[in-house]
């Protein structure tokens, strides 16, 4: 499927191998494990083979992958000359190029190996002989820069003055039964991030930045980031008084990688080992040649729990007995499907860290749950609780209209929200075989017609939806860019050829006048022609006589109205389309165990993606239970693609690999994409204020706002 002049340089490139036996790279190879494979080695003069290698590269149109090779054998010359005294010069050259002709051979043979997974390789090797300096910090960011300095006293976002005190009411949907948010077993209680310290904080006014919160300090190796240590604050401690130790934060990291949820261990996979160094120092040292960038911050983002505590209770067991934690905040009281409550600790040992200072301010946060939308709101209006984020357009146009909004008791406000908009829609499962035509996931997704629902269900309120990294410069746009085709054309055999020949897949317009748009219908007759379900007697078959048909699993309470049009249009089409609306804990045990035709859900990807990417879109994870990986994906392409996001070194070159990669998953027609908007709209009743302006890229209901004792005390009758 590689053009001719791609061949014609790879073959080029291949000849300069000596023997005949090359490494054969495969899917593992994108996730930067090593081969055992034998790999040819170039000539006597390795190292200016390589470099001909990579200028090759430049010649092919691929500047940006000739200038990782170009340093990274640069410093790949300084280390084996460096080593070459102590008798190792062989052992380390060979090693390197090894990986370089593995890497020469896979690309001929189209394996389309990200080439950072290579560079990156080379250039921890080169790290480990000198090239490294070791840096001592109280904070780390994924791109090398922090906006605080060592001496900064708190955020620029807090109010440092706010008062502690109040209550803060929210809402919950559906029910829980457990207090151990960290595994599969169970619905755990919402918000229960609040009981818990990570090793570091991330700030809200900056991307892919950590602080000392638990860790006063983070060593690591740079640029390698081969490893990390931090060394603990001897003053945390857990709720019942007791330290917080290096013990305690290996158990943490041993728990979740071997019991906890599959995110966690698709995040800690490229992770080594966890050591104890000393009592307040710990270390975790990364797999060899692996992606690093955000490794660092994946470890300072580790929630840490008592080892003791665990000492005759199961981790991965559900329970409704908290967990000891060392956070600001402990459950004091939990009723399974009907409320929560969580204490502000009078006794908590962080609260005057410069991470933390003007936070946690209310002494009590309440969860009511509910078990649909509709009822939430009915409790809201009724004074159950008092903070709602509104989600329901409907509601948002033609529901606040009660006599508490109209006296001023309630405020509504539409506040920025700057991060990209969510990744929310209908997730189809890959797994099904039906499904795994693509042309058919496409033309079920055209059934959707988004203009009509906007205009006649959301009151035109929102905007479509295409990209998973939406309203964000992470999206991609037009034809790809010539940086991304250095990622995407060695993919050719795993990717739709659309993504060369067309601009980033956006949904087609339907008319917003009439549900069923005979011409987007059309389109979708015919792709379902061409994947060989014909109409027959109204009804579309396949070749054995099987009737293609679709049932959405959803969440009782607000899609039923969505789904039903897109029920007809299916219908409309000869699919035979249902919805299914089980109760909240149903819809969790059905996803888990990946038993669904297609259901809804949003995800809101960050902005400096890693690792977290695999849990959601990777092979390992397509089948691993409970995973976020709702859709199946199982790609290497996929998997080369992300390993790429996790080996750029800029924030530019992140950009590019990510809009790679967003551009493939759109091109699957994985999802029907649904809609957004950038912005949070919220109501509450005037007992809070909150700073002003409010960080870009969080909207701190329960960390940065507090309770208004001058507002709370107002009458009834105040703004009338």
């Amino acid at each position: 499927m590689a053009d001719n002049r791609g061949m014609d340089i790879r073959h080029q490139r291949y000849e300069t191998c000596r023997s005949r036996q090359v490494a054969r790279a495969d899917a593992s190879f994108a996730n930067g494990i090593d081969h055992s494979g034998r790999a040819c080695f170039l000539g006597h003069n390795r190292v200016s083979q390589a470099y001909r290698a990579a200028n090759m590269l430049t010649m092919s149109g691929r500047p940006l992958m000739s200038r990782y090779l170009m340093d990274t054998f640069q410093k790949t010359r300084r280390m084996t000359w460096k080593r070459d005294g102590d008798g190792n010069m062989a052992t380390i050259e060979n090693f390197a190029l090894a990986r370089a002709t593995e890497f020469i051979a896979s690309w001929r043979k189209g394996m389309g190996i990200a080439f950072i997974i290579f560079c990156s390789g080379l250039m921890a090797m080169a790290a480990d002989d000198g090239e490294d300096q070791i840096i001592t910090s109280h904070g780390i960011s994924a791109f090398g820069d922090l906006k605080y300095p060592q001496t900064f006293e708190q955020f620029d976002y807090v109010n440092s003055d706010a008062p502690k005190g109040g209550l803060m009411s929210v809402w919950g949907f559906g029910t829980f039964d457990s207090l151990n948010p960290f595994i599969v077993s169970g619905s755990p209680l919402r918000y229960l991030e609040l009981t818990f310290d990570t090793l570091m904080k991330p700030s809200d006014d900056e991307l892919g930045t950590h602080y000392g919160l638990i860790a006063e300090t983070i060593t690591y190796p740079s640029p390698s980031r081969a490893w990390v240590t931090f060394d603990l604050r001897e003053d945390a401690k857990f709720a019942d008084g007791s330290p917080v130790t290096a013990e305690d934060v290996v158990f943490s990291f041993d728990m979740l990688k071997t019991h906890g949820l599959p995110i966690y261990r698709a995040e800690f996979e490229p992770i080594e080992n966890a050591q104890i160094l000393d009592r307040h120092t710990v270390k975790f040292t990364f797999k060899s040649g692996r992606p690093t960038r955000n490794l660092p911050l994946v470890v300072a983002a580790l929630p840490v729990f008592s080892k003791a505590h665990f000492a005759n209770r199961p981790f991965d067991e559900s329970s409704l007995d908290p967990i000891m934690t060392s956070g600001p905040y402990e459950v004091e009281m939990a009723e399974p499907g009907q409320f929560a409550v969580l204490r502000r600790r009078e006794n908590y040992w962080g609260g005057d860290l410069p991470v933390n200072v003007g936070q946690y301010n209310f002494d009590q946060i309440k969860i009511v749950y509910y078990a649909d939308y509709t009822s939430a709101f009915e409790g809201f209006k009724g004074g159950d609780y008092d903070f709602r984020e509104e989600f329901y357009s409907k509601l948002w146009s033609t529901g606040y209209d009660f006599p508490e909004l109209t006296s001023g008791r309630i405020s509504r406000e539409i506040l920025p929200d700057n991060r990209p908009s969510g990744a929310q829609g209908f997730w189809i499962n890959l797994r099904r075989e039906k499904f795994s035509d693509p042309r058919i996931r496409e033309a079920i997704a055209h059934a959707f017609n988004f203009e009509w629902s906007n205009q006649t269900l959301f009151y035109s309120a929102y905007q479509r939806t295409d990209s998973f990294w939406e309203n964000s410069d992470l999206q991609a746009t037009g034809k790809p860019a010539p940086e991304e085709l250095v990622l995407l054309e060695p993919l050719r055999a795993w990717l739709p050829a659309t993504i060369f020949t067309e601009e980033a897949y956006t949904p087609p317009q339907s008319d917003p006048d009439r549900l069923k748009d005979r011409r987007i219908l059309r389109q979708a007759g015919r792709l379902l022609d061409e994947a060989g379900w014909e109409l027959v007697d109204g009804m579309r078959q396949n070749a054995a006589g099987e009737r293609l048909s679709v049932e959405f699993l959803i969440s009782p309470g607000g899609f039923e109205r969505i789904v039903n049009p897109l029920i007809e249009n299916l219908t409309a089409l000869g699919i035979k389309a249902s919805m299914r609306v089980p109760d909240p804990a149903q819809i969790k045990q059905l996803t888990d165990d990946f038993d669904f035709d297609i259901t809804v859900q949003r995800y809101v990807l960050p902005q400096t993606p890693g690792p977290e990417l695999r849990a959601i879109f990777g092979t390992s994870s397509a089948n691993q239970k409970g995973s976020l990986n709702l859709a199946g994906v199982a790609n290497p392409a996929v998997d080369s693609l992300i390993v790429a996001i996790e080996g750029t070194t800029t924030r530019d070159e992140m950009a590019i690999a990510v809009r790679a990669l967003d551009r493939t998953l759109r091109a699957m027609h994985i999802w029907i994409p649904n809609w957004y908007s950038s912005a949070h709209r919220v109501a509450y009743r005037n007992n809070y204020a909150r700073p002003d302006p409010l960080p870009p890229y969080a909207l701190g209901e329960l960390t940065l706002w507090w309770f208004d004792d001058a507002k709370a005390a107002l009458p009834e009758s105040f703004g009338s």
